[in-house]
């Protein structure tokens, strides 16, 4: 049986989050966030316990309950999870929706977001601490680094890689065989045909740079 879940970050993901471990039977034990106007309060029947440097709560995670960051600033998101590694020895778990569909032969690492809808085809591998949304396909043999966040709707056909921190938007289209360079931004609605550089900015049909 699943451990109970502490969601890190009481945000409108944090909402989505507690949605797909509820959609799986997985009791969220609440919140932490560090905004004081919701500390004691409830979202959806769910406590925010207090802030994340909540020693109380802390210690239980890794040991009583499993933990989930649901925050999109990879900076932060990325202290936040060196810390839990360091201080609770708890690696964050995946948050897959129930009516995701993911290939037998996929390989998910740790801390990612699948949501409703989103498939993820054979021999492809989603990094650590991803967010794939809503309806998101990932066809065969795509390769996705860490910190990568797709949005609603994307399709990346059999072969694309995704490098590390890379950001695309929702609606996007990226075709066989394209790698997206680290820290590189897709716009919504574009159709990639060609390699993006690291910490490059695209968007259009076809894409081309934004300066």
């Amino acid at each position: 049986m699943n451990k109970p879940v502490i969601i890190i970050c009481a945000s409108e993901l944090g909402k989505a989050i507690l949605e797909i471990f509820r959609s799986n039977e997985v009791v969220v034990y609440g919140f932490l966030d560090d905004d004081k106007k919701l500390q004691g309060s409830e979202i959806e029947n769910v406590p925010v316990l207090g802030g994340t440097d909540s020693e109380e709560y802390l210690k239980i995670i890794g040991k009583d309950c499993d933990v989930f960051v649901a925050s999109d600033d990879n900076s932060w998101k990325a202290t936040m999870i060196k810390s839990l590694r360091a201080n609770q020895k708890s690696i964050p778990v995946n948050a897959i929706h129930k009516n995701a569909i993911i290939s037998e032969s996929a390989i998910l690492h740790h801390g990612s977001m699948i949501n409703q809808g989103a498939k993820i085809g054979a021999n492809s591998t989603v990094g650590n601490h991803c967010m794939i949304h809503s309806g998101a396909i990932l066809d065969y043999n795509v390769k996705i680094g860490d910190f990568v966040q797709i949005g609603a709707g994307s399709i990346l056909n059999s072969g694309v890689v995704v490098e590390d921190g890379a950001f695309i938007g929702s609606g996007v289209t990226v075709v066989s065989g394209v790698t997206i360079g680290e820290g590189a931004r897709i716009g919504a609605g574009s159709v990639v045909i060609g390699a993006v550089k690291k910490n490059t900015t695209v968007f259009g049909n076809p894409a081309k740079t934004v300066e």
